[in-house]
């Protein structure tokens, strides 16, 4: 078990990520690639991402970013860092910067529990040729396994934040703690991860916390190892509908659900759930039966505009980055 500690002024100091992280969605989506989850809202994606990798001529490269990522156990931090949450190049530029003591311990740590490539040497040594090769090689790799799904990887993650917000709005931030169950439980100023793989206590220490909602996270929230590190704890959101690659929901069933969004009221729906919204607050605003409302959200979210989650007896509807785009002018 995890536990985090958290003073008044950690509370103060928690928040949730702007949007995915790019670098962390790259590290936790080779943890599941080569796994043989029985999850079908993943199984396409594995399916093609390995095709295309078997494609690849530089094996070499992408042999150590998977060593590096191993589906179980310990990861090194150094491949997560904290400015990635400004985004992927500021992520690459910190990950390029990395001392090369925090690389030697971070890869020996790694090594006493596997075998890594011979190019790992040069990355413990802090070499900046090899840190340039490994941040390339995860450019290229983002490039294939996440930027035709990346779309998807940002719909869930931003349905996830308005449902946050809501708890947040609603009963402050320890609502939004407490939101997090079933992988996470908040209790008397301490937040428990039951399923962690191994038990440790993380003070925060007046540093807050930064919560990261993550796609290709699996069941169990993530933390980094070192907790000098700024404190991070990556957590699961649903998957929705699963990924597909960009342009796959414009043909068959997609195109006939586009076509049924013709109608003011529909249009006024998709507005409405700019911030999320209810099914109930939907009825309430645009002043429409509760299965009216409904039966305009399924329409919307078939066509792939908003996203639906269920939290007890509310659901939440949110945009995607397609309805998001349709309401920009």
């Amino acid at each position: 078990m995890l536990k985090i500690h958290f003073s008044g002024e950690d509370i103060l100091r928690t928040r949730v990520a702007p949007a995915a992280d790019p670098v962390w969605e790259v590290v936790l989506s080779l943890h599941l690639l080569p796994g043989r989850s029985r999850d079908p809202l993943l199984a396409g994606w594995r399916r093609e991402v390995m095709r295309d990798l078997r494609r690849q001529e530089d094996t070499d490269s992408l042999r150590l970013l998977f060593a590096l990522s191993p589906p179980r156990g310990y990861f090194p931090d150094f491949l997560t860092p904290y400015e990635s949450v400004d985004g992927f190049e500021a992520g690459m530029e910190a990950l390029r910067r990395t001392p090369a003591e925090l690389l030697h311990r971070d890869l020996t740590l790694l090594a006493g529990g596997r075998s890594l490539p011979a190019a790992a040497a040069a990355l413990a040594r802090g070499e900046p040729a090899a840190l340039e090769h490994l941040t390339t090689t995860i450019g290229r790799y983002r490039e294939l396994a996440l930027g035709p799904y990346w779309a998807g990887v940002q719909a869930a993650v931003e349905a996830d934040r308005a449902r946050r917000a809501r708890a947040v709005l609603d009963d402050g931030i320890q609502g939004l703690l407490t939101s997090l169950r079933p992988g996470a439980r908040w209790e008397s100023g301490v937040l428990e991860i039951p399923n962690y793989p191994r038990s440790r206590e993380l003070h925060l220490q007046g540093r807050g916390l930064l919560l990261v909602p993550s796609f290709f996270c699996a069941d169990t929230p993530v933390a980094l190892l070192d907790p000098k590190l700024p404190p991070v704890l990556v957590y699961p959101v649903d998957r929705l509908g699963g990924l597909a690659s960009d342009g796959a929901g414009a043909s068959g069933a997609g195109r006939e659900a586009l076509a049924a969004l013709l109608g003011r009221t529909r249009a006024a729906v998709l507005a409405t759930t700019e911030d999320g919204c209810s099914t109930g607050e939907l009825a309430r605003r645009l002043r429409i039966s509760p299965a009216a409302a409904s039966q305009h959200a399924t329409v919307l979210r078939n066509a792939g505009l908003l996203v639906s989650h269920r939290d007890r007896n509310t659901v939440l509807h949110t945009l995607t980055p397609l309805g998001r785009a349709i309401l920009t002018p």
